[in-house]
């Protein structure tokens, strides 16, 4: 059972940690307001679209920004306790550190399962919306939606491919579909341009070629424009870039196969969104031992030291996180890797510290 100085150590922390959300989430929207309500005007935005955005948007960043918020939580109460001498006569009682470490850590547990449901049922929503709202009210939407060197597997035997994509316009270049039987060619459509339709779901092909293969001669059809269905849609050419961040786990994994099955180039991008699911909700107890153990201590600077050591590992935290998640995303570098990294390095971080706290 949870003890006095448990109860009073834990009501502290969740406490903390829930008012800095709530103050630093509006000061979040009255910024983002301020840069986007000249385009918010011109493009005549429905006000009930604007409140759902900006209800996506906190979740969005409530989750995105939560380790820091946590992190700074931690340092400020914790420093006040410091600071009022209570640490000292808690431990000069006889309870060890780690014994003092107790609540903290299940905080640190209510706030991780608090985080893992955001991550898997709240967050992917809330993605969509945010995302949806930016390109399609604030930015060019073709912006997300253009891709080059497609080359994708659309089934056993059917392959596509094109120079390039652009999701605005519906529109691809210099492209090719082949078709296989028993791993030996039996046609290939080729065209300088294809265009979909949105009307009746088809494409039009222009500078159209099909080869048919034969066992003595190919039959070589051309025309002008030939309109086609197809086994795909837009979203098989081009997923949009914030794709794996609008789906739950179950969703996210199949997506995930699905696209190594095409050879998608971004299957970095897709993974790294995976990882954090799991490793943003863990580093809450890295974090929470690492700010206990730097703010248990009374400083002659006060708890001004404690906030600026903080916030310069905070930071830290978020440029190792962007630098390696950065990587996985651009080049072959293992996402696992790069997304446990920050842990891993702040978990070394956070042992010595504990180590020096003890004393």
């Amino acid at each position: 059972m949870l003890g006095i100085i448990d109860r009073y150590i834990l009501k502290r922390y969740l406490a903390t940690f829930f008012v800095m959300l709530i103050m630093f989430i509006p000061i979040g929207i009255i910024v983002d307001v301020a840069e986007k309500v000249n385009k918010m005007l011109a493009n005549n935005v429905p006000l009930d679209k604007i409140l759902k955005y900006y209800l996506d948007f906190t979740i969005y960043f409530a989750n995105m920004l939560f380790p820091i918020f946590l992190f700074l939580s931690v340092i400020w109460f914790t420093s006040k306790l410091a600071n009022n001498t209570e640490i000292v006569a808690i431990l000069s009682s006889g309870i060890s550190f780690t014994r003092f470490l107790r609540p903290y850590l299940i905080g640190a547990s209510i706030v991780c399962v608090f985080a893992i449901i955001m991550a898997f049922y709240l967050v992917p929503n809330a993605s969509k919306g945010y995302n949806d709202f930016r390109y399609t009210y604030l930015k060019n939407n073709s912006e997300t939606r253009e891709s080059s060197d497609i080359y994708r597997q659309i089934s056993e035997n059917e392959f596509i491919y094109a120079s390039n994509f652009i999701y605005g316009s519906k529109t691809g270049y210099n492209f090719s579909y082949e078709k296989f039987n028993d791993n030996k060619l039996e046609s290939k459509i080729s065209a300088t341009r294809i265009k979909f339709n949105e009307a009746d779901t088809t494409y039009t092909l222009y500078g159209y070629n099909n080869r048919i293969v034969g066992e003595l001669n190919d039959v070589i059809e051309r025309e002008d424009s030939k309109t086609m269905k197809f086994n795909f849609d837009v979203d098989d050419l081009v997923p949009v870039i914030y794709a794996a961040e609008t789906m739950t786990l179950k969703e996210l994994n199949d997506f995930i196969e699905k696209e190594k099955i095409r050879g998608s180039s971004n299957i970095g991008t897709y993974e790294v969104v995976k990882y954090r699911k799991y490793s943003i909700p863990i580093s809450a107890f890295i974090l929470t031992i690492i700010a206990v153990s730097v703010s248990s201590i009374k400083r002659r600077g006060g708890m001004g030291i404690n906030l600026a050591i903080g916030i310069l590992l905070a930071f830290t935290y978020i440029f190792f996180d962007k630098i390696f998640g950065t990587l996985a995303e651009k080049s072959s570098f293992s996402p696992l890797v790069a997304v446990w990294f920050p842990n891993i390095v702040f978990s070394i971080l956070a042992i010595f510290l504990l180590r020096n706290a003890k004393r």
